[in-house]
């Protein structure tokens, strides 16, 4: 018998719904339901509260074999959410380029200023800097915030958003002759890179 069918065995036996169960194991509703549709396992955390609360052994629970692969589910889980924070907080730390001089003045001055000093270039591209910087930090917020929920769909969708925004933001300062802001979004964007691909290969 597999997991997910020992585990549907084991809550009707105790006469529990899914909500139920879930709340005594501190876990969401969600998460029982996909188990009990072998569509994953739990986390080892997880396997050791049903192993208490049931009163019986993790071997009667899940196989060697089972065991091996909720560990690997639970291995890729932490990598996603590593890389994802790591990426997120790449954004946030954007908001940097508002403060630091790293803006050419165009022909008023040989100086790098910041994104607030800039007179020597027109208003619109000065609103675009800050509109983009200011909507890659925002994504950076929220993939920080949703990292601390069990939604891996809505971390990844942050973390291709994050991609997309230092792709645009790296090409909008090239082709706008800013090589300093330029430079700092190249290196995030080849840093989140390097993670994801990391992650992968890891995988």
């Amino acid at each position: 018998m597999e997991f997910n069918e020992k585990l549907q065995e084991l809550r009707k036996s105790r006469s529990l719904t899914q909500e139920e169960l879930a709340e005594a194991l501190f876990v969401s509703r969600t998460a029982i339901s996909k188990w009990e549709q072998g569509r994953g396992y739990p986390s080892l955390d997880s396997l050791k509260e049903i192993s208490r609360f049931f009163s019986v052994s993790i071997d009667d629970l899940i196989c060697s074999e089972e065991i091996i692969s909720a560990a690997a589910d639970e291995k890729k889980e932490c990598m996603d959410k590593y890389i994802s924070l790591i990426c997120n907080t790449l954004d946030i730390f954007l908001v940097l380029l508002l403060f630091l001089p790293v803006f050419g003045n165009g022909t008023d001055s040989p100086a790098s200023v910041s994104l607030y000093a800039i007179t020597g270039i027109s208003t619109w591209i000065k609103t675009l800097f800050a509109a983009l910087i200011g909507v890659a930090v925002l994504n950076g917020i929220c993939g920080v915030v949703i990292s601390h929920f069990d939604k891996l769909v809505w971390n990844r969708h942050r973390l291709v958003t994050g991609m997309v925004l230092s792709i645009a933001s790296a090409t909008v300062f090239i082709l706008t002759r800013q090589p300093y802001a330029g430079i700092v979004c190249l290196v995030i964007l080849v840093v989140k890179g390097l993670l994801i691909g990391r992650g992968k290969s890891l995988l």
